[in-house]
């Protein structure tokens, strides 16, 4: 998405020897889209850039000229004005440390027309007494007055390194030297007023030494070349490493000859980055020459890759902090802090933050009707339901709309009812006031049919009951269905020859049962099927009733009741 690119970054470098460059870096691809030049006097004695307004018209030409939109953010590499390494307190707080290293600077000479600007670093340290500190400064007016410069013209200044801080990062970017962590090795670079060791642990500063070298056109290359030999090999003596870096940046002294005349028990290599540079640095665009692209520094890769590059860089030292006092503050997006880390609001963080939220709120959004469709479809099906019994009581009510209550005679109601079910009614008054002593119901069924079951002990209750229930609804059909004798045991053998005397001594029999109905005959077991299982039902119900047809038989005979 183009929402989500990051904004352009321009490296741009006072780079001497050269003038000022400004590139453009795809820093995957290790590609130089974008570059050019313009000669710019910089005085070498003071450092600094010799007329700044000149600075500013001929940076506005470079970004022109590479079609630089107004709003991208600048990277500026500044030639080294001082870099040191030191150890400090480990008990010292971070203002405490700050303040001791002003003090030091407002102490040295190069900072004596202007306050100094810097940026430090805390190192890995072997010890637990000390920090050790790496430093770099520049005099803060010259910095502000670049600062400026740069917003006037529409962009934005993204950070300010240093000459040394970035022709390291431009190495390690390269691939020229092995920046494994636990290997030891040291980088010499070479320019036209001073020799710069630094002693490095992998990508991390150990010490940094720097010695001042007079060399010229004027004098011979045996006497250029040994000046510099004689400033550099006192220290690498004391200096022991697995091998050395020498990197060239004068053009009055060439890298590969000069490390062949440095004695020193490791290795040595070497990187040209003056005039006798061979072969490009970085693969280029068709828009730069072949001649052009060995002439690329590496002050300006180190500037062009500084914000993709942080991260794995040996030291963040730029320039442009809170040193500037309120002119680096005006020019800081909001930020916030989210778990120990800052985001700045700007528009490229806003974009991704509100990208990602709301792929936080689809995903919840998702998560929740995943977890609500059973739910739903059970909810459609119960809607459904109630539209239907809606869809019925609209339908009832309108096959009923000419119905109104005063058509609705109670009397009438109550008499229709009462005639329905005064045979029904007729039966509940009659088991309810005609049931003899020691007579008592087990089963009930008044309707249209009607079922009596029911248990006494005597025979002659029974009668009387059957007699009563006959008398009061003579229509009614009903019949003695089944008369015998109840025990008390479940435990009949299964024979079929017996008398009743046998079944009243095997049983324990004690009182009788009964079936009043005008229904067909029934099974016993369609009684007490909401009771027990039907297969152990029916096995009891046939051997009663095989038990029952023996009873019945061995009776004596009563007087056949008159309907």
């Amino acid at each position: 998405m183009n929402l989500l690119k990051k904004r352009l970054l321009v490296g741009v470098s006072v780079t001497p020897g050269i003038g000022l460059e400004a590139a453009v870096i795809d820093y995957d691809a290790h590609a130089i889209l974008k570059y050019s030049k313009r000669p710019l006097e910089f005085n070498v004695n003071q450092t600094e850039v010799e007329d700044l307004d000149i600075f500013k018209d001929t940076l506005q030409d470079l970004l022109d000229e590479l079609e630089v939109p107004k709003g991208s953010e600048i990277a500026l590499n500044l030639p080294s004005m001082f870099i040191k390494v030191a150890d400090y307190p480990a008990s010292m707080e971070q203002y405490e440390l700050e303040s001791v290293i002003e003090d030091e600077l407002a102490q040295n000479f190069l900072f004596k027309d202007s306050d100094a600007c810097y940026a430090m670093s805390i190192l890995p340290s072997m010890s637990m007494q000390f920090n050790r500190v790496i430093f770099s400064a520049y005099p803060r007016s010259a910095v502000v007055e670049i600062v400026l410069y740069i917003k006037e013209m529409g962009y934005k200044v993204a950070s300010i390194e240093t000459s040394l801080n970035s022709v390291l990062n431009a190495l390690f970017y390269t691939g020229r030297v092995n920046a494994e962590n636990d290997i030891n090795w040291l980088l010499v670079t070479i320019g036209n007023k001073s020799v710069k060791i630094a002693s490095m642990m992998g990508n991390a500063y150990v010490d940094i030494f720097e010695e001042n070298i007079s060399i010229g056109d004027v004098l011979g290359d045996a006497e250029n070349y040994a000046t510099v030999v004689k400033a550099i090999e006192p220290i690498l003596k004391n200096i022991p490493a697995k091998y050395l870096c020498v990197v060239s940046k004068s053009d009055i002294i060439s890298a590969e000859l000069l490390a062949s005349k440095i004695t020193y028990s490791a290795p040595i290599i070497y990187q040209e980055a003056n005039i006798f540079n061979k072969e490009p640095l970085l693969e280029t665009g068709l828009s730069v020459d072949e001649i052009t692209a060995k002439q690329i520094s590496l002050d300006i890769i180190g500037a062009a890759i500084s914000r993709d590059f942080y991260p794995r860089a040996a030291a963040h030292l730029s320039l442009f902090n809170k040193t500037l006092g309120e002119l680096y503050l005006s020019e800081q997006p909001i930020s916030i802090t989210v778990g120990g880390h800052t985001i700045e609001l700007n528009d490229q963080n806003l974009i991704k933050i509100f990208v990602i939220f709301a792929i936080f709120m689809i995903s919840i959004a998702v998560i929740i009707l995943f977890l609500m469709l059973p739910n739903i479809g059970k909810q459609k099906t119960e809607i459904n339901l109630l539209n239907e019994k809606i869809n019925e009581i609209k339908a009832f009510l309108e096959e009923n709309k000419n119905i109104s209550a005063e058509m609705f005679d109670e009397g009438i109601e109550i008499r229709t009812g009462v005639t329905r079910n005064k045979t029904i009614y007729s039966y509940y008054t009659i088991v309810g006031t005609e049931i003899p002593k020691k007579l008592w119901l087990t089963h009930l069924k008044l309707s249209d049919k009607v079922t009596i079951d029911g248990q006494a002990d005597n025979i002659e209750s029974i009668y009387s009951f059957f007699r009563n229930i006959k008398d009061y609804n003579p229509e009614a059909n009903l019949k003695l269905q089944k008369l015998g004798l109840a025990s008390k045991s479940s435990s009949i053998e299964n024979t079929d020859d017996f008398d009743t005397a046998t079944v009243l001594s095997s049983i324990d029999a004690d009182f009788y049962e009964f079936r009043i109905s005008n229904e067909a005959e029934i099974q016993q077991s369609d009684i007490e099927n909401n009771k027990q299982e039907q297969d152990s039902s029916n096995i009891g119900t046939s051997q009663k009733k095989k038990q029952t047809s023996k009873m019945n038989s061995d009776l004596p005979d009563l007087e056949p009741i008159k309907e």
